[in-house]
């Protein structure tokens, strides 16, 4: 009796799930479940430390909350796969996989509609940068990612650089006040290729007064919407790569469900006379 109590207990305690693919997709998981506790954190500090009315005056397109959006999603889906991998849990395995589909599909729709519809999105995203440019110096987040963006893909404004004239301190009707009215932000400016000790933050001044081929030769004059577009188009195979990139937990996870599954009819029909 005791014997066959101790087989019945060691065929409990054998799990038939590869090890190696368990632990590969709680790796997998846990890393990602990392970034987005970082990512929430990050977005919660520069949302606590910006003043209320800076913070309310650009909401829509806010990095922070962005940022704090993106993170917690990504906490909840990746939960599910650290916990329901180490478990062995089908129920959050599932419910990973669905997210995961959802999220793949999202992206596939994304994509579809920016080709069918390519003049209403970029309509779109004219708008959105647009918008940005005239909250640039209400909000120090929205800021530093615009600033990164033209230093990034070497460009000024949306369309072009005198799109800065929508920015109230960069507007050039004769009446702004401003120091910077007919300028550009630093980030506009054609830095040398030798380091500089300090950088010339006042150097995009006066810019929007120069006609388009003087003005190349200080500043970067084509918008970020064609680079932005000229990216993409580039990275079309890495994009692709990416969205594909999904399935393969997708891959694992299922092989782990079917041997779950298999584990579970061995437990339940290990005293059948037939087996």
């Amino acid at each position: 009796m005791g014997g066959r109590a101790g087989a019945a207990g060691s065929d409990r305690d054998y799990s038939f799930v590869s090890p190696v693919v368990k632990y590969l997709v709680f790796l997998f998981n846990f890393i990602f479940w990392i970034i987005s506790l970082v990512m929430v954190a990050i977005g919660v500090y520069a949302r606590l430390m910006k003043h209320a009315e800076a913070a309310l005056a650009c909401l829509a397109v806010d990095p922070a909350v962005m940022l704090m959006i993106v993170g917690f999603l990504m906490f909840i889906i990746t939960f599910c796969g650290c916990v329901g991998s180490l478990r062995e849990n089908i129920c959050l395995l599932q419910t990973f996989c669905i997210c995961l589909t959802v999220v793949f599909l999202l992206q596939l729709t994304a994509g579809i509609l920016g080709f069918v519809f390519a003049d209403k999105a970029r309509d779109r995203v004219t708008g959105m940068i647009n918008n940005a440019i005239v909250h640039y110096r209400e909000d120090i987040d929205l800021q530093n990612l615009i600033d990164f963006g033209q230093k990034e893909f070497g460009c000024c404004g949306g369309v072009t650089y005198t799109d800065w004239s929508q920015n109230l301190y960069f507007n050039c009707t004769q009446g702004n006040p401003s120091r910077e009215r007919c300028s550009v932000p630093f980030s506009c400016c054609i830095l040398s290729a030798d380091k500089q000790v300090v950088i010339n933050t006042m150097c995009g001044t006066g810019m929007q007064h120069l006609q388009y081929v003087e003005a190349g030769d200080h500043i970067y004059t084509n918008g970020c919407i064609d680079k932005l577009v000229n990216w993409i188009h580039t990275n079309m195979f890495l994009l692709g790569g990416v969205a594909l990139g999904l399935a393969i937990p997708q891959i694992l996870i299922n092989q782990i469900k079917d041997q779950i599954e298999l584990q579970h009819y061995n437990l339940k029909h290990r005293f059948d006379p037939w087996s």
